[in-house]
């Protein structure tokens, strides 16, 4: 993706198709497997926080796109007048895979497979639990909102301290926006913290400037992180349509400056914000655990 200091370094992904399609001229090649490019590029993108703009080479959503006239004519004449690689050389497309809310397990698990993650039974089980929420919200879910939904779904660990049960939001032109949210307790040091019980429901209201600000500043209160900063916020809209999936990457700063990256999906852009928030506080807390792991 061209990730790097300042203006960032040279994209892996264009250097190798470079060299593969013109491996004839360069007299070398690589032994790559091109077709995971693309699900790769999504991985770092997710993990990392930084989006891949739409127009980016290889990798961009619109790499393979044409819509001027004279390109599409030329395209559907011969591919090769515009196009010097296959879009599933880097695994842009192929399959299209289309579930629904009548589908059951073996569907979803073989659209999993076919998109190329290798998950254990547990996070298949997790992801399937959140695909069923999808699908009765949309009707059909797309491989594009599979990919987005299994990424971020794996990124709940069972060193997660907090789960989100349930929000609820409210807004009106003449009060502030009010949010509740019911988060559950899934450590005991930080349910301890709370003077609470493992598997314990905290819940907690708040108001803000907008309803993501009330999510946030409600989930903040439920689990007593109030020296929790917002820094940044994105989102994206992982497939078209007035029913698409909704990508929100939060950034937040903790009171020792250090800052973690949360990432969340939706059909509701509040929802995927506060399970962003709350991967973002996850994180934060992994890190702790960790520090005290190797702590001498």
């Amino acid at each position: 993706n061209g990730i790097g200091e300042r203006a960032g370094n040279c994209s892996l992904e264009e250097v190798v198709m470079a060299i593969r399609t013109r491996a004839d001229l360069l007299g070398v090649d690589h032994g790559l497997h091109t077709p995971e490019l693309t699900r790769t590029s999504r991985l770092v993108s997710s993990m990392t926080g930084y989006s891949v703009q739409k127009n980016k080479a290889v990798v961009g959503q619109n790499a393979f796109a044409h819509e001027s006239g004279i390109h599409q004519h030329g395209v559907l004449a011969d591919r090769l007048t515009y196009e010097i690689m296959d879009a599933e050389q880097v695994g842009a497309k192929g399959a299209q895979i289309v579930l629904g809310k009548h589908s059951g397990r073996h569907a979803f698990f073989a659209a999993i497979d076919t998109l190329g993650f290798d998950l254990q039974p547990e996070e298949k089980q997790s992801a399937f639990v959140r695909f069923k929420e999808l699908a009765d919200k949309k009707g059909e879910v797309s491989s594009e909102d599979v990919r987005a939904l299994v990424i971020a779904e794996t990124h709940v660990t069972a060193d997660d301290d907090y789960e989100l049960v349930s929000l609820e939001v409210s807004s009106r032109t003449d009060a502030p926006p009010r949010a509740v949210v019911a988060v559950k307790l899934v450590d005991a040091e930080v349910a301890h913290d709370l003077d609470k019980q493992v598997g314990d429901v905290v819940t907690a209201e708040e108001t803000g400037d907008g309803m993501v600000d009330a999510a946030c500043g409600a989930i903040r209160r439920a689990v007593g992180r109030d020296e929790v900063t917002l820094v940044s916020f994105q989102v994206s809209a992982v497939t078209g349509g007035i029913d698409a999936l909704g990508e929100v990457t939060v950034t937040v700063e903790v009171e020792d400056g250090q800052r973690f990256t949360g990432r969340g999906v939706s059909t509701d852009i509040v929802d995927a914000s506060a399970r962003a928030y709350l991967d973002a506080l996850n994180r934060s807390r992994r890190l702790v655990h960790r520090s005290e792991e190797f702590r001498p």
